[in-house]
């Protein structure tokens, strides 16, 4: 590590810092549409991100925490399958015996 100071970083303007804001709240599209959590800001950010390096690092940001978040529910939506699918499994065998 370098002990030299870090260079400042130029403040974005308000059109970049609302278009970043967009970047994240595009992700409310998944209450709207299957994906759209994902779909909204890959858009946002790929209409944009030419616009300010600060419109284009707050996209991948935004994109990166949604691709995430999809892929834990998914895992857990597996896990929740397979961890509840025995006992379901079991249950469905004992009613089908006292059936038969």
């Amino acid at each position: 590590m370098s002990d030299e100071p870090l260079a400042p970083q130029p403040i974005p303007g308000p059109e970049a810092r609302q278009w970043a804001m967009f970047c994240h709240f595009a992700a409310f599209l998944g209450l709207v549409f299957p994906f759209g959590n994902l779909h909204g800001p890959l858009i946002v950010w790929q209409i944009k991100k030419d616009l300010d390096p600060f419109v284009d690092a707050q996209g991948k940001e935004a994109l990166n925490f949604q691709v995430s978040v999809a892929l834990a529910a998914l895992l857990c939506f597996l896990l929740m399958v397979v961890v509840i699918g025995f006992p379901l499994l079991l249950l469905l065998l004992v009613s089908v015996g006292r059936w038969c």
